[in-house]
């Protein structure tokens, strides 16, 4: 997550096009994330005290994640294959 790679990715993109870039770090335990809220540039970092944030693989250079599964990677849950922790009820 050197300086001179991610000044020259943010150069490569459209960095005030709503999308949401999120970079992660040599470990894999910290992810770095950016999006333009409209009037500034917003930066959000996490780092997990125990495991590593699960990384898509990258065939093309950029992944892209549904709302669901960048919610799970934040969490640090494998969105890959989310399992259910438990069986829904029905309310009655």
């Amino acid at each position: 997550m050197g300086g001179h790679c991610g000044s020259h990715l943010i150069g490569a993109v459209r960095i005030f096009s709503g999308h949401v870039f999120v970079f992660r770090g040599r470990r894999g335990d910290l992810i770095k994330v950016l999006w333009w809220s409209g009037d500034g540039l917003c930066l959000f970092a996490k780092r997990l005290e125990r495991g590593r944030f699960v990384w898509p693989r990258l065939s093309e250079g950029a992944a892209h994640l549904t709302p669901a599964q960048l919610a799970m990677l934040l969490e640090g849950i494998d969105w890959r294959h989310p399992v259910r922790t438990f069986r829904p009820e029905l309310a009655g």
